[in-house]
């Protein structure tokens, strides 16, 4: 129980990193060498203009077809991400030992257990690919030699960092959530074995054996 209550709480944190993922507007940044005191930072929702003088002045994206391949995919990917934690935390909540079902609980928690460690797994899936994703593109424009070396390029924003830790939690706590699960239900009686085990017995030797 212990365990699986770690797992859990793992998972919730990447779920919440991953929300915060999604809003940041800190997916790319870019630094211009004419103006030091001014950066550009895009994100999946809008482009902000950070000044010292003025603050910062962000502007969203008005179509979602002008976007990039890659932020488009990763608009859609996150969302689903956020739909396939939620549920998966709901359903490893109700599989912990405080939750009380009229039915042999070791079986159906161990399923809910499952099933919700599964989609904390997919969860991270689909918050690793698209930050993935927009690394690597965001990679290759930086080392692109048609673009002049005088062209700013866009660098690595703090919300990709943060993506990553957000589907490394998820995975890990999806999978210490299936772990104890399977670990549990090895290790506790058989729900049919402690209920019908003796009856069977006594139809076969007796009922005084």
């Amino acid at each position: 129980g212990g365990v699986r209550l770690g797992g859990l709480l793992l998972s919730l944190l990447g779920w919440v990193c991953s929300c915060v993922t999604t809003v940041l507007p800190q997916w790319k940044t870019l630094n211009l060498d004419l103006n030091e005191m001014e950066t550009w930072i895009s994100g999946l929702w809008e482009a902000c203009v950070s000044q010292e003088e003025a603050g910062t002045v962000c502007k969203a994206f008005e179509s979602f077809l002008s976007l990039p391949q890659e932020l488009q995919v990763a608009r859609i990917l996150m969302v689903a991400s956020h739909g396939l934690g939620l549920v998966g935390l709901l359903l490893s909540g109700w599989g912990l030992e405080c939750f009380q079902f009229h039915r042999p609980r070791g079986v159906l928690k161990t399923r809910l257990c499952l099933l919700g460690g599964a989609l904390e797994v997919s969860a991270s899936a689909t918050t690793l690919f698209p930050v993935s994703w927009v690394a690597y593109a965001t990679f290759q424009d930086f080392w692109d030699d048609s673009v002049p070396e005088i062209v700013p390029r866009w660098e690595f924003g703090d919300a990709l960092f943060l993506g990553w830790a957000a589907g490394l939690f998820l995975a890990l706590g999806g999978l210490i959530i299936i772990i104890s699960a399977c670990l549990g239900n090895e290790d506790g009686p058989s729900p049919w074995t402690a209920v019908n085990g003796p009856r069977f017995l006594t139809k076969i030797n007796g009922p005084g054996v």
